[in-house]
């Protein structure tokens, strides 16, 4: 069975979201001004040198228009790569591949790829999965690259009501730019 890993860039106070949108989000790309070779490099080494995504349809949208004309890179080639699994109720509309919609049932299909041989796979972005991963016992690792920023708004990598869960810190690094990368894992239900 393969593991599944929540990655995440997020803000102290919790915001995952990173472009702006129509509902005025102003901070597009606060990630940008502390990117590093040493972060791209934790950030390489977390996913893995081969991993599959799992993606909603808006992040799958966002980065099938950016990342197939990205000059060639690590991360670039690796994402081209990856085999998406795509949570969409358009599956006929998927075009960078390699790509596999996942159906009506989303947590039996996410149940059926974990049971499958084959690398890690990957959840970034698609903050509206993340919730339900949680709540059913599907994701295994949580990895957050935690960026020294507060941004008042904006989504949030935790929507209200996610279920209580108990993790366990598995590593931390700190980068000279003030970037925490904090890799936990599952543990189960809260211990109160």
């Amino acid at each position: 069975m393969r593991k599944l890993k929540i990655c995440e860039h997020i803000s102290l106070d919790g915001v995952i979201q990173h472009s702006a949108d129509e509902n005025g989000f102003p901070y597009s790309d606060w990630t940008v001004s502390y990117r590093t070779p040493a972060g791209r490099d934790a950030v390489l080494a977390a996913y893995g040198e081969r991993f599959d995504l799992l993606l909603g349809r808006r992040t799958y949208d966002m980065w099938s228009g950016f990342w197939p004309k990205a000059p060639s890179s690590p991360m670039a080639d690796r994402l081209n790569a990856a085999r998406k699994y795509v949570v969409t109720h358009r599956p006929e509309s998927l075009e960078w591949g390699p790509v596999e919609g996942l159906g009506p049932d989303m947590v039996e299909c996410i149940r059926q790829v974990k049971s499958q041989d084959g690398p890690d796979l990957v959840l970034s972005g698609s903050s509206t999965l993340t919730s339900t991963l949680l709540e059913h016992g599907l994701a295994d690792e949580v990895l957050l690259i935690v960026y020294p920023v507060l941004l008042g708004q904006g989504k949030r990598f935790f929507s209200e009501g996610t279920p209580a869960r108990s993790f366990e810190l598995a590593s931390t690094k700190a980068l000279s730019s003030g970037i925490l990368i904090n890799v936990y894992q599952a543990a189960g239900p809260l211990k109160s």
